[in-house]
């Protein structure tokens, strides 16, 4: 286990099995901030035999980020991890490509889980497993997004069946590669 990785998630973003490893840390992480502030109010209260005293109040202060990491492990218990069938598959064809895993595309009315995602060149290409999400919707998310960060001139294609996905990152190896070009 690397208590690091309790508070700061950069390093093993976009990795295999994300999400489903840091489930476990945000669950970790919630029940320590939560077992703190229960700590603090018990000792509040035994010392003085009241709930009336500062301990309290920073029990009831150190809830805020008990409170929003609760709402992380929520938003990760929501979501699965590629397949490990489908993760081996791909790994096999993404031999030379840029890949990421377990990405959450989010807008104000919808959330996008890509699964896995490819760059190369101008192509964008991602797999959802399918029912999750709309094709046609989440790539007009990426391109937009895309877009505000002043990435034009891209293809963002996302597939629902991992054949086609896979057959595309083999087309993607054959493009000349540009590393000026890389996104």
């Amino acid at each position: 286990m690397n208590l690091k990785r309790l508070f700061s998630t950069d390093a093993v973003k976009g990795t295999k099995e994300y999400i489903n490893s840091q489930r476990k840390y945000e669950i970790i992480r919630t029940s320590i901030y939560f077992c703190l502030s229960l700590a603090l109010f018990a000792a509040g209260y035994i010392t003085t035999g009241s709930r009336n005293n500062l301990l309290t109040i920073v029990a009831v202060l150190g809830c805020l980020p008990a409170s929003k990491s609760l709402v992380e492990t929520i938003m990760y218990c929501k979501y699965k991890s590629l397949r490990n069938e489908h993760a081996d598959l791909i790994e096999k064809h993404s031999k030379g490509l840029n890949c990421l895993y377990d990405l959450i595309f989010t807008t104000r009315e919808k959330t996008y889980p890509v699964l896995h995602m490819t760059i190369r060149n101008q192509n964008v290409i991602g797999y959802a497993e399918s029912g999750i999400l709309s094709e046609k919707n989440c790539e007009d998310h990426l391109k937009t997004s895309l877009k505000i960060d002043h990435h034009t001139d891209l293809s963002v294609k996302i597939f629902l069946d991992i054949n086609k996905y896979t057959n595309r990152m083999e087309q993607l190896k054959n493009i000349t590669h540009d590393s000026n070009k890389d996104i």
